[in-house]
């Protein structure tokens, strides 16, 4: 099956082990080199209609993908081997 990044983008994303909804695919990291994806990343919930910040994104490695459907894309894996990717900024390094 060919799936192009928009129809990717509505895709809600399930991990099979506790059946827990993760979110939407929202990006993807490329390996330019070898020409394929690596990863599919998942933005973070907003915490208080986004006044308070949000959770730190959710980085799913390509060898955890189960299927991906035509509504939905089942992983498989466990919580503490997902990758947390977050990016703080100070207020110093934004006023350089």
């Amino acid at each position: 099956m060919v799936c192009s990044f928009s129809a990717l983008r509505n895709k809600e994303v399930i991990n099979v082990r506790t059946g827990e909804k993760i979110g939407y695919v929202d990006d993807l990291e490329l390996d330019t080199q070898a020409g394929r994806i690596v990863s599919l990343i998942i933005y973070g919930r907003n915490r208080a209609f986004g006044l308070m910040g949000r959770d730190e994104d959710i980085i799913v490695n390509c060898r955890d993908i189960e299927l991906v459907g035509e509504d939905t894309v089942l992983v498989r894996f466990e919580k503490d081997t997902v990758c947390i990717k977050t990016q703080r900024y100070s207020v110093e390094n934004l006023l350089k």
